[in-house]
């Protein structure tokens, strides 16, 4: 009887069942960086830490940031009656990992982890409702390779209402990123032969302004090399390296240079591809998360296409 029951809390403690199971982070290391992963707020990326040093390069001001999965399905729709954000309405079925925009935070349903990989699974919450989880579930597998981070993502989605429409394929953020707003540079390759040795150039960063339609976030139709980079004054930081994008958008919101992880002012990059996402629809994606200086960067996404192409 007693091995049964150790058994039984062994198989608990692995698979995160029961409340108290549950730890806050997830984290993996390797001797380039350190990740920790949020099991308050899905299992997203909250924290990136160079080796050595003490500040994350992700920002996590509020549960829109971090670096998570977010997917938009159906027309905008006015729900302030029924617990809608005034200023985020009106809006369409926004699943995101984190939670929504008054706090209520996904809740964790599995988890794993082993020294460099770990899993997540979660309900996540409606960004624009207030504590309303959605119909869905959210997977993350992550894994630490050298000063890269692979991810990939699934949305399976289990819909019983009719409030959005389905006719419409909606931009997708495959993911969002959010870096600390000190990552203040924006770089990608420009060029017309992608992935043959051209450097990557610097692109003067648009401010978002909520309330100045005119001033949103940088939209980037044609990224040759489908990624995209904010670095700092030292000339190092992150890389968001997405194969299936067609488009990015990335900006800064608030003028500050120099905003760290608990900061208003944060950097943006989100790769995106057009996707229909109906109420039985399962969505999967990877990307890649890269530290290093803009060729150390790019350096890495072309090993990457490399082997993926052979």
């Amino acid at each position: 009887m007693l091995r049964k029951l150790l058994c039984f809390l062994f198989l608990c403690a692995a698979s995160g069942v029961g409340a108290q199971s549950v730890p806050s982070f997830l984290t993996i290391r390797n001797r380039h960086m350190t990740v920790r992963q949020d099991l308050s707020r899905g299992g997203a990326i909250s924290h990136i830490f160079r080796h050595g040093e003490e500040g994350s390069l992700v920002n996590i001001y509020d549960e829109g940031r971090y670096i998570q999965q977010s997917y938009y399905a159906g027309r905008s729709v006015n729900r302030v009656a029924e617990g809608q954000s005034e200023f985020w309405s009106p809006w369409p079925w926004n699943p995101i990992q984190v939670g929504d925009y008054a706090r209520g935070r996904a809740e964790i349903l599995d988890w794993r982890q082993s020294r460099h990989e770990t899993y997540v699974r979660c309900i996540p919450m409606q960004w624009d409702m207030k504590n309303h989880p959605a119909e869905a579930e959210m997977e993350q597998w992550t894994s630490l390779h050298g000063r890269m981070l692979h991810v990939r993502c699934r949305l399976t989605c289990h819909r019983t209402d009719t409030l959005y429409g389905e006719s419409s394929q909606n931009d997708q953020e495959i993911p969002a990123v959010y870096p600390i707003s000190a990552l203040n540079h924006l770089y990608y390759y420009q060029g017309d032969a992608p992935f043959t040795g051209g450097a990557a150039d610097t692109v003067e960063v648009e401010e978002l302004r909520f309330v100045e339609p005119k001033h949103g976030w940088g939209h980037y139709p044609s990224v040759p090399e489908k990624w995209m980079a904010f670095v700092g004054d030292d000339g190092r930081g992150m890389g968001v390296y997405s194969p299936s994008a067609t488009s990015f958008l990335a900006g800064r919101y608030k003028p500050d240079r120099d905003g760290q992880a608990l900061d208003e002012a944060t950097s943006y990059i989100a790769p995106v591809r057009s996707q229909y996402v109906g109420p039985r629809s399962v969505v999967e994606y990877e990307y890649y998360i890269i530290l290093g200086t803009v060729p150390q960067i790019q350096r890495a996404v072309r090993t990457i296409h490399r082997r993926e192409a052979e």
